[in-house]
């Protein structure tokens, strides 16, 4: 789509993102091969793209920021043209592709990677740390280092290699298949076999020590030398986390799961695919920190392998996982999700009523109440039904939409129809009312056994 207003003809995949993603074509498969100087952070990579067109095309827009354009190749010929304007690389194709056409592109570029700053959500992408790099994608941050389809719907499988100096760790999505040293450099490569959304793509660079968790997957915590007993007060009971979220929500998607810490204090932990970033401000054994650990954890179902379709259903997401918060609490011996529902219902009757949480808006999209009414809405509907019908739905909702993408309105269709209930007057007052419902009864909650 083209947003009115913009006085641009490039596309806008996604009204809540404008300026970022091309929905006339798809990628399969990103190949990337950085290579970084971290005195200088001076990045040079080429990025393979295997990808398909969705509509017949003369052209292809890809989003890159910052980062200058070396070489471009399309099916190993030049284009016709290409350059880049508007924080995107607009290639003008030699041949037209038709719809359904397979095709590659190999982008060589360079330059100094930096945070993409948008007006709604601020700094994100490619930043450097004290000590290292850290890359925060979501929401609009991936065109920071790699040239990509930045829409969340256009999901591909990665491949990461990542070549810089030897005294750093260098993690990525996904499994790392080699470590390799070659004169005053270490070629680090990681894969990610399923299905990715570009956001959740990231490089965590620093001066780390891995530790292997105990747990029924491989699980790994990647922290700064001098990490101490922090790292077991907030990662102490991941595995046993792990293992929860497994019985209630289905098997783990992903063959391992790491935690990074860096040596810098963080504002938030940041979401990826496979792993999840903190800042050592979180090692502490605080319910604050701590639910923290199971919200980052919980979007490994609920975000990564079950992926929004389009920025305005976010709350599949973010109230998905602030209420696997209340559920880890309330199997790990803390206070029930009920008492956690009834103090944060009470809070929010308190604000403002101006959020749509069906239609947020991407000034409101990541605001709290979306993450706290998100959570509500999945209470009340498992006070409705119950737990071994809320639980049913949950498990089934994974395995049927596992590695694709999803709506709101496939959740209340998916609902409706593993519980046989009408659920429309429920779902209607707290998606699309601005009104806070009321919470059903405390005496028909049933709690997880």
């Amino acid at each position: 789509m083209k947003l009115p207003g913009l006085g641009s003809d490039l596309p806008t995949a996604d009204p809540y993102l404008p300026g970022h993603g091309d929905p006339s074509w798809g990628a399969t498969h990103y190949a990337l091969d950085l290579v970084y100087d971290i005195d200088g952070n001076r990045l040079r990579a080429t990025a393979t793209i295997e990808a398909v067109a969705d509509e017949d095309l003369d052209r292809v827009v890809l989003d890159l920021a910052h980062l200058d354009v070396t070489k471009v190749k399309v099916d190993g010929r030049l284009p016709a043209k290409y350059r880049t304007r508007e924080g995107r690389l607009v290639i003008t194709l030699a041949t037209p592709l038709a719809q359904g056409t397979t095709f590659t592109m190999v982008v060589s570029y360079s330059g100094n990677p930096r945070p993409l700053v948008e007006k709604h959500h601020g700094e994100a992408g490619w930043e450097e740390l004290a000590d290292g790099v850290i890359v925060a994608g979501q929401p609009h941050g991936a065109p920071t280092w790699f040239p990509c389809n930045d829409r969340p719907d256009d999901k591909a499988s990665y491949a990461i290699s990542v070549t810089t100096h030897p005294d750093y760790h260098v993690v990525a999505n996904g499994l790392l298949g080699s470590r390799r040293r070659h004169g005053s450099s270490v070629t680090w490569t990681y894969t990610q076999d399923e299905p990715m959304a570009t956001y959740l793509a990231t490089v965590q660079i620093g001066r780390y020590d891995a530790r292997e968790l105990d747990a029924t997957v491989p699980m790994y915590a990647v922290v700064p030398h001098d990490a101490g007993s922090g790292v077991d007060d907030a990662f102490g009971r991941q595995p046993e986390m792990l293992a929860t979220f497994a019985e209630l929500f289905g098997d783990y998607p992903f063959p391992l799961y790491t935690v990074v810490v860096t040596a810098d204090d963080l504002e938030i932990p940041l979401e990826s695919q496979s792993l999840s970033t903190f800042g050592r401000n979180f090692l502490t054994s605080d319910w604050e920190s701590v639910r923290l650990v199971a919200h980052e954890l919980s979007h490994q179902w609920f975000g990564n392998t079950v992926t929004l379709g389009a920025w305005r259903d976010i709350w599949l997401h973010e109230g998905f996982a602030c209420y696997a918060e209340w559920l880890w609490s309330e199997r790990s011996g803390g206070d029930a999700a009920d008492v956690h529902a009834r103090t944060h219902h009470e809070r929010l009757a308190g604000l403002d009523q101006d959020l749509l949480l069906s239609d947020p808006g991407p000034e409101l999209m990541f605001d709290d109440r979306v993450y706290k009414r998100g959570a509500l809405t999945l209470h009340a509907l498992r006070l409705t039904v119950g737990d071994g019908a809320f639980f049913g739905l949950l498990q089934a909702w994974v395995a049927a939409h596992r590695g694709g993408t999803v709506s709101t309105a496939d959740f209340l269709a998916h609902a409706a129809s593993h519980t046989g209930e009408d659920l429309d007057e429920l779902f209607e007052g707290w998606l699309n009312e601005l009104e806070l419902p009321e919470l059903p009864d405390a005496q028909d909650a049933l709690h997880a056994s």
